[in-house]
C-alpha cells in the first residue's frame, strides 16, 4: 500500500489552551530532528494535529515505524488519497484493506463529507463503500461501536483522503517543553529508565556518568555510552558527561569508614552533578532510585545525601518495584544492553555491610576531615562530553 501521509495526533497537547502552539513547536521540531536522515519529509503542523508528508514511500515507512518514539504522540495513522471519483474511492479502499489483517474483525466506514458538493450524501457513500469491502472480505462482521477495523474517509475539495489504522504514539509531553534536567546514568537497569520517564514529561536529559578506571573498564564507559544513545532515540540529543573519578573514590576509601563510604561516595557525587547541572543550566538532578531497594537508597540514606544540595532531585522510580521497572527497560530497548557485566564505581567499592540508616551529622563529621572541594573542581573541569547520536550532533544546533 503507497500511503501520502501521516496524520499525528496530539492528545495531552490539545488540552494547553493558549501554551498548545508552544508545545506544538516543540514537537514539530524534534520530529525534524529525528527525521533529519529522511530529507524528504515536510511536516505541517495545525491546531489540533499534524501531517507528515513525503514524495519517498520508503520514508513513509521509515516514519511508520519510528514515530512511535517521539513524545507528544498520542497516536498516529497512515493516510491514503485519491480522487472523488467513486471506482477511484472503492479502488483505494481496498488497497487499504489489503494491508490488514481482516480475517474474522469487526469492521465499519466512518465518513466525514467537508466538501457538501460532493455528488453522494455521507449515508450514500458510507453504504456503497462498505458494501464493496464486505463483498470483497466476506468474513468481516459489521459493527458500529467500537470496531477492530474503522476505515475512516474524509471528502475534502481537492481530493478524499482515507485511513483504516491507528497506531499508539509514545504520549507524555513533547522534548523541551518542561525544560532541561541532569540524568546521573550508572550503567545500571535503574537510571535509564528514570531518564526515559522525565524524557515522557518533556524534560530535556544531559547525562552524567562517574567513571574510575582502572578500577572501572573501558567497556564499562562505553556501555553507558550504548545507554544514552538509546535515550536519544527518543527525539533529541542527549549529551554524556564523563567524570574522573579515580581520586575521589580512593580518597573516600583511605578517610571515610566503611559502612558509610557509600553515603559520602553518593553525596559527593551530587555535589558534581550540581555544578555540571549550574554549567549547562539545567533546573533538576534525575536518578534512578526506588525506596529501600538499597543500602543508598532507605529514607535516611536519601535524607544525607539530600543535603548537600538545595536542587530539585526528580526520582520517577522511587515507589517502583524492581520487576516494573525491568517491564520498561524491555520495552524502551536498555534492558539487554544494563545488563551487560560491566561493572560501574559504585558496585566496585560497595562495602560489605553498609549503614541503612546513616546520621548526617557522623558522615558530615568523617567528611570534615579531608577537603573535597578541590578534587570536585578538578573532576567537573576534566570532564568528558560526548554527544548523541553522533550523526546528528551537528543537526539543529538549537535543540541543545
Amino acid at each position: 500500500m503507497k500511503w501520502e501521509k501521516i496524520l499525528v495526533r496530539y492528545g495531552e497537547l490539545s488540552t494547553k489552551g493558549k501554551n498548545r502552539k508552544q508545545f506544538i513547536n516543540h514537537l514539530r521540531n524534534n520530529i525534524k530532528f529525528s527525521f533529519v536522515d529522511l530529507p524528504n519529509i515536510k511536516v505541517h503542523a495545525e491546531r489540533d494535529r499534524m501531517f507528515l508528508t513525503s514524495s519517498d514511500d520508503e520514508e513513509i515507512q521509515e516514519l511508520i515505524k519510528r514515530l512511535p518514539k517521539i513524545f507528544g504522540i498520542q497516536s498516529f495513522s497512515p493516510v491514503a488519497s485519491c480522487t472523488q471519483d467513486i471506482e477511484d474511492i472503492q479502488k483505494t479502499a481496498l488497497e487499504i484493506m489489503e494491508s490488514l489483517d481482516t480475517e474474522d474483525k469487526t469492521f465499519r466506514v466512518t465518513v466525514k463529507r467537508t466538501d457538501k458538493r460532493f455528488s453522494m450524501d455521507t449515508y450514500e457513500l458510507q453504504t456503497t463503500v462498505a458494501s464493496n469491502v464486505l463483498r470483497n472480505y466476506p468474513s468481516l462482521k459489521v459493527q458500529m461501536k467500537k470496531p477492530e477495523i474503522d476505515l475512516r474517509i474524509e471528502v475534502l475539495a481537492d481530493a478524499v483522503y482515507m485511513m483504516a489504522q491507528v497506531i499508539p504514539g509514545a504520549g507524555g509531553m513533547p522534548l523541551g517543553s518542561n525544560g532541561r534536567s541532569l540524568l546521573m546514568l550508572s550503567g545500571g537497569i535503574d537510571s535509564p529508565v528514570a531518564g526515559y520517564m522525565l524524557m515522557k514529561r518533556g524534560v530535556r536529559l544531559d547525562a552524567i556518568h562517574f567513571h574510575s578506571p582502572p578500577f572501572t573498564s573501558e567497556r564499562s564507559k562505553e556501555k553507558v555510552m550504548d545507554l544514552a544513545n538509546q535515550l536519544s532515540h527518543f527525539g533529541a540529543t542527549v549529551r554524556l558527561h564523563v567524570i574522573p573519578f579515580t581520586e575521589i573514590q580512593q580518597s573516600i576509601q583511605a578517610q571515610i569508614p566503611d559502612n558509610v563510604s557509600m553515603t559520602t561516595t553518593r553525596r559527593i557525587m551530587m555535589k558534581i552533578a550540581d555544578q555540571v547541572r549550574l554549567e549547562i543550566g539545567a533546573l533538576g538532578i534525575v536518578t534512578g532510585e526506588s525506596l529501600g531497594q538499597v543500602a543508598s537508597q532507605t529514607l535516611e540514606s536519601l535524607t544525607a545525601i539530600n543535603a548537600v544540595t538545595s536542587t530539585p532531585i526528580f526520582r520517577p522510580l522511587i515507589s517502583m518495584d524492581k520487576l516494573d521497572i525491568i517491564d520498561i527497560a524491555r520495552e524502551i530497548g536498555t534492558y539487554d544492553t544494563s545488563i551487560l557485566p560491566y561493572e560501574d564505581c559504585c558496585t566496585i567499592f560497595t562495602p560489605s555491610c553498609p549503614k541503612t540508616k546513616p546520621k548526617l551529622e557522623k558522615v558530615e563529621f568523617y567528611e570534615s576531615f579531608k577537603d573535597f572541594d578541590e578534587l570536585i573542581k578538578e573532576a567537573v573541569e576534566n570532564r568528558e562530553v560526548i554527544s548523541f547520536p553522533k550523526k546528528k550532533e551537528n543537526a539543529f544546533e538549537e535543540l541543545l
